[in-house]
């Protein structure tokens, strides 16, 4: 029988972990974590705030009483910086990392906690906002027209976007080892390093790789890119990108990087691909995500009052 292996973060456990300190707790909850460095770096913020929202107060001794009043706290806005309330979602985004790390924490094989103070903690409930937030074919060209007059990256960028359906968390992650061919050479494909470590494979359009390959070979032959990277910036760098051409275009939709996720799946199911082509695409855990975009998929093909139209329109 093969031995098993241990990882290093849980060797580190022994039977006193009762003196490990709360930032060597975070630490080792941190290296456990399977995430991205963008979701890594706001764990950790959501963390130390509420470390700081617990005073002196050791993670072990946390109740569920804490972690209810702290999230009171926070829809009701007392540790935002201008005292406005939270939105539920920005609510559930502080609320979600604490209830990762005593989940993971509170399992028999970590049992750094005797119990889990989260399991009673209800967030509150987020509505879905993203149900118009998609563009139309022409609004797309011309938005993307917007980011070419940017330049060539930033016009390559909103096509990976638009094309791929990646979030952007994604796509500035994309090195160019990611990109492999299919068995027969007939087409590109990118593994996308999604949430939760999980990856899928997306396939890449001819017209998006005759852009991108070219650009790969110069970032390759350029000694001083040290970055792997093919769009080494930041999510808020793509945010202005979209925004300034949003300003140039005049239109008045706010339109964010994640529209164009959105619009992805909106044209992709009015064209007749499948939900279950679009949740592998987009790499939702859950069909029923995908399903809300079959939603407006059938109000715009047609809704109720065009049969109604074409019941009475020789008559009246």
């Amino acid at each position: 029988m093969r031995p098993q292996t241990v990882s290093p973060v849980l060797a580190t456990l022994g039977e006193h972990n009762e003196t490990y300190t709360d930032d060597q707790i975070l630490n080792m909850f941190i290296a456990a974590c399977h995430r991205s460095t963008y979701t890594i770096r706001n764990y950790r913020i959501a963390i130390n705030k509420f470390r700081a929202f617990i005073g002196n107060k050791s993670l072990r001794d946390v109740t569920w009483r804490e972690i209810e009043v702290y999230k009171l706290g926070l829809i009701q806005g007392f540790f935002s910086k201008n005292n406005s309330p939270q939105a539920p979602a920005t609510v559930a985004v502080y609320i979600a990392p604490v209830r990762s790390l005593y989940k993971w924490g509170s399992d028999p094989n970590i049992n750094i906690f005797t119990k889990n103070p989260t399991t009673s903690v209800r967030t509150p409930k987020v509505s879905v906002t993203s149900r118009n937030h998609y563009l139309t074919k022409n609004e797309v060209v011309c938005l993307i027209q917007q980011l070419k007059r940017q330049g060539l990256r930033n016009y390559m960028i909103g096509l990976t976007l638009v094309l791929l359906g990646l979030r952007v968390s994604e796509l500035i992650s994309i090195e160019s080892g990611h990109f492999h061919s299919d068995p027969e050479e007939s087409s590109m494909w990118l593994t996308v390093y999604g949430k939760g470590g999980k990856e899928r494979e997306v396939k890449v359009p001819p017209m998006l790789w005759r852009l991108l390959e070219p650009y790969i070979q110069d970032l390759k032959q350029n000694e001083g890119q040290r970055d792997q990277r093919i769009f080494p910036i930041t999510v808020r760098a793509v945010e202005k990108m979209i925004q300034k051409a949003r300003e140039q275009w005049g239109v008045d939709k706010k339109v964010t990087p994640h529209w164009l996720r959105h619009t992805n799946a909106t044209l992709a199911l009015l064209r007749g691909a499948s939900l279950q082509q679009v949740q592998e695409s987009l790499g939702h855990t859950h069909i029923n995500t995908t399903q809300r975009y079959l939603h407006t998929v059938q109000q715009i093909k047609k809704a109720a009052p065009d049969y109604v139209e074409d019941s009475l329109k020789d008559h009246i």
